[in-house]
C-alpha cells in the first residue's frame, strides 16, 4: 500500500466517524507510523510503505475514530516548542496554555523560585525553567500518576525540578529547600481544574472520556480551585511576587474580583487568539 493510499484510507475513515480535522489527525498519525515528516506525503506519496506500517497504521486510525485523543496514540504533545509526555492521567497541553507561560516569563528573572500548582504533565513549570537559567521550581498535583508523567518529562528535557503530591499548598508544609531556607516563590502559576461540574457531560469526548476528571472539574460554579489558590497564595509569595492563572473563557471578572478581595494589585485579564479570556495575574502588593 502506497504512502498516499495508506492517507487516504485513513482520512476517510476519519471523515465517516465525525473527526473535526480528519485530513491533519491521518496525516499526523501517518507521520508517527512511518517516522517522517509532512514532505513525505509530497514528493513520495507513491511509496510503498511495508504491510506492518500499514497494519500499526489501520490500527492508529482505529483508536482516533474511536475517539481516543491523537496525542494518547502518539504518546506526546508540543508545547513552548518542547516535546512533552502525555497519557491519560494528565491534561494535553494546549496552545492557549502558553499564553500564561509567555506572560509569566515577563516577570521572570534568572534565580527565581517558581511553583506551579496542579501541575500535571508539568509543561508549565518546565517551560519557564527551560528559558530562563538558575531558577528553582517545585510542582504540585494530587495525583502520583501526574507527577510519574512530569518526572519524565523533566528527565527527558533534562530540568531539575522537584515535584510533590499533595492539595495545593499542603505539600510545602513539610517540604524544605537544599537552595533556600523560607517558603517563599517569586512567580506562582496554575492551570487549575476550572469546569462547572455540569458542563463536563457536555464536552468532547476525547475530553470528557479520555482525560482526567480530577483536572477539569472545577465545582458547581468552576470556581472552587481559584478561590482556595488565591486566599492561601500570598503566604506562599515574597512582596512583589506573582500569581498566574488560567482561567475559563467567561471566568475573567470573577476571578479578578476573587484576587482583588485578596488584595492583589496590578490584576489583569488576558485574552487567546480567539479574543477570549484566558490568563488572570496579579502581583502581591
Amino acid at each position: 500500500m502506497t504512502y498516499k493510499a495508506l492517507y487516504e484510507y485513513g482520512k476517510k475513515k476519519l471523515e465517516e466517524a465525525g473527526i473535526e480535522e480528519a485530513s491533519l489527525d491521518a496525516r499526523l498519525l501517518l507521520e508517527y507510523v512511518c517516522h517522517t515528516d509532512r514532505n513525505e506525503l509530497l514528493v513520495y506519496g507513491d511509496k510503498n510503505r511495508s504491510e506492518f506500517e500499514a497494519q500499526v497504521y489501520q490500527m492508529a486510525v482505529d483508536r482516533r475514530a474511536a475517539r481516543i485523543p491523537l496525542q494518547h496514540i502518539t504518546g506526546e504533545q508540543e508545547f513552548m516548542g518542547l516535546r512533552f509526555r502525555v497519557n491519560e492521567h494528565v491534561l494535553i497541553p494546549r496552545q492557549d496554555t502558553e499564553i500564561l507561560v509567555e506572560e509569566a516569563m515577563r516577570c521572570l528573572s534568572d534565580g527565581m523560585r517558581i511553583l506551579d500548582l496542579c501541575t500535571g504533565s508539568g509543561c508549565i513549570l518546565l517551560s519557564l525553567l527551560k528559558y530562563s537559567n538558575e531558577c528553582e521550581g517545585i510542582g504540585i498535583d494530587i495525583s502520583d500518576k501526574a507527577l510519574l508523567t512530569a518526572r519524565e518529562n523533566a528527565s527527558a528535557l533534562q530540568l531539575d525540578a522537584v515535584f510533590l503530591e499533595g492539595d495545593l499548598f499542603a505539600p510545602l508544609e513539610n517540604y524544605v529547600s537544599s537552595k533556600t531556607k523560607d517558603r517563599l516563590f517569586d512567580i506562582v502559576v496554575s492551570n487549575p481544574p476550572y469546569i462547572e461540574t455540569e458542563e463536563i457531560k457536555v464536552l468532547m469526548p476525547e475530553v470528557r472520556e479520555h482525560e482526567p476528571l480530577l483536572a477539569l472539574d472545577g465545582g458547581e460554579d468552576g470556581l472552587s480551585f481559584y478561590r482556595k489558590i488565591i486566599q492561601k497564595a500570598p503566604e506562599y509569595m515574597r512582596k512583589g511576587a506573582h500569581l498566574f492563572l488560567e482561567i475559563g473563557c467567561k471566568q475573567g471578572e470573577a476571578v479578578r474580583a476573587l484576587m482583588q478581595e485578596a488584595g492583589f494589585s496590578q490584576i489583569q485579564i488576558l485574552k487567546d487568539y480567539a479574543g477570549l479570556d484566558r490568563v488572570v495575574f496579579g502581583m502581591k502588593a
